[in-house]
């Protein structure tokens, strides 16, 4: 599952003005996009078929390089912005759904166009540059805003229930069409057609007929995760003096801060307050260390699926079980989310993949909401295929930022209320 293959001929408008600078960051966003943080400088003038000397006429560091991309990540999303801003009193005959769309597609569509960009803001610090760390942390503060105004017109004219939460939505639609910048939530689709997808799933929901959370609670599915989340366990509740239990903590902790490629062991013994040789003993390599970390999470997420998908449910509880499964494992393993995340989002190493086995999840996926569209219990107008797979699962996991403003309780609900139930006032 590696990421899409950027190149200077697909990397879009915003690389392309024909300079020998902007030639240099097409290269540099490619090599990026698919090889990750790790690319030298003198991967990057390779490729660009210079000499690294050359390439210092043109930007003084690899450092100057990544903020350049995120500046101009950062200016197409507020050009998408008001651009949308612009057209909030366009009088034309275009629908609600259709101007949500409209915006969902123009922010996948950067998203796509500035994957390079996009993997920076995944980590917290990059080093001294503190452009560079600022511009990676900077919220889309004015795309967010552009889709709080476009979801309140769509309030305004009666497609939107009044008692939606304007911001948390436009939040979560925001986050989902930047990922698909991913190709492992895009795959062979069109950015176009998934926005398109991912808003018709998030505003109109998949159940024929909504269920109210009292039903979903006494679900044999719910209870089943519910069972299966109450039984975790992890290395914070260690035996005191357990000191391999100890650098696991800590190391998912600094890769899921700083990332698995930037973070060396001796990052890793210098926040256990451990030597380096101690962390080698403890733990082996770098590799071995990640593994054992992403093999107990895959094992809580895997035990999930297993027993939400074998218990006595309709298709609908059973999703909704496992939004209940993917919400507390995120509140209670974010630092293993966020390296399989990253790791999903770049291409892998020559290892196999680690984690919660997306491909297998994927074909579960397909098999359950196949079920629930021939019995019409789930109406999308979508076939049960990779794509549509893929979508509910993205859409399963809130954004992090979401759940911890709104809390676990709370989170499941949202994702009910979208995904589930809809959001529109013909699905009241």
């Amino acid at each position: 599952m590696g990421r899409p293959h950027v190149t200077p001929s697909n990397a879009g408008h915003a690389y392309d003005d024909g300079t020998r600078r902007t030639e240099i960051l097409q290269t540099a966003a490619a090599l990026i996009a698919t090889s990750g943080l790790r690319t030298s400088l003198q991967e990057i003038a390779d490729a660009a078929g210079i000499l690294p000397g050359s390439l210092y006429h043109h930007f003084e560091s690899k450092e100057a390089i990544l903020v350049e991309l995120l500046r101009r990540y950062h200016t197409d999303l507020d050009r998408i912005a008001d651009h949308a801003q612009s057209r909030l009193d366009d009088a034309s005959s275009r629908s609600a759904f259709e101007r949500i769309v409209d915006l969902s597609s123009a922010i996948a569509q950067c998203a796509v166009t500035h994957g390079a960009a996009l993997q920076m803001t995944f980590y917290e610090a990059h080093g001294p540059n503190r452009e560079l760390t600022a511009l990676a942390q900077q919220r889309p503060t004015a795309i967010l805003e552009a889709m709080v105004q476009t979801l309140r017109a769509a309030r305004w004219s009666g497609y939107l229930k009044p008692d939606v939460d304007l911001p948390v939505l436009a939040d979560r639609l925001v986050q989902v069409m930047l990922q698909v910048g991913l190709d492992v939530i895009r795959f062979n689709a069109s950015a176009d057609k998934l926005a398109e997808l991912l808003c018709r799933i998030l505003l109109e929901g998949l159940s024929a007929v909504p269920p109210a959370d009292a039903q979903l609670d006494r679900s044999a599915a719910f209870v089943a995760a519910d069972d299966v989340v109450k039984s975790w366990s992890d290395d914070a509740n260690a035996e005191p003096g357990d000191k391999a239990a100890h650098v696991r903590a800590v190391a998912r902790a600094e890769f899921g801060r700083k990332g698995y490629e930037v973070t060396t062991i001796r990052d890793i013994a210098s926040a256990a307050q451990l030597g380096t040789g101690t962390v080698y003993r403890l733990i082996g390599s770098k590799d071995q260390l990640l593994a054992s970390i992403m093999q107990s999470f895959g094992e809580k997420v895997a035990e999930g699926w297993t027993r939400v998908l074998r218990s006595d449910s309709s298709p609908i509880e059973k999703l909704d079980a496992l939004n209940w499964v993917h919400t507390n494992v995120l509140d209670r393993f974010g630092d293993e989310f966020r390296i399989q995340l990253a790791w999903m989002r770049q291409s892998p190493p020559d290892t196999p993949n680690i984690g919660w086995l997306f491909a297998k999840r994927v074909r579960q996926m397909k098999t359950l909401l196949a079920e629930g569209i021939k019995s019409g219990e789930i109406v999308i107008d979508s076939p049960a295929n990779e794509t549509l797979a893929r979508s509910v699962i993205g859409i399963g996991w809130i954004p992090e930022n979401i759940l911890h403003d709104l809390g676990i309780r709370r989170s499941l609900i949202h994702l009910r209320d979208t995904a589930i139930r809809g959001v529109t006032t013909s699905r009241a």
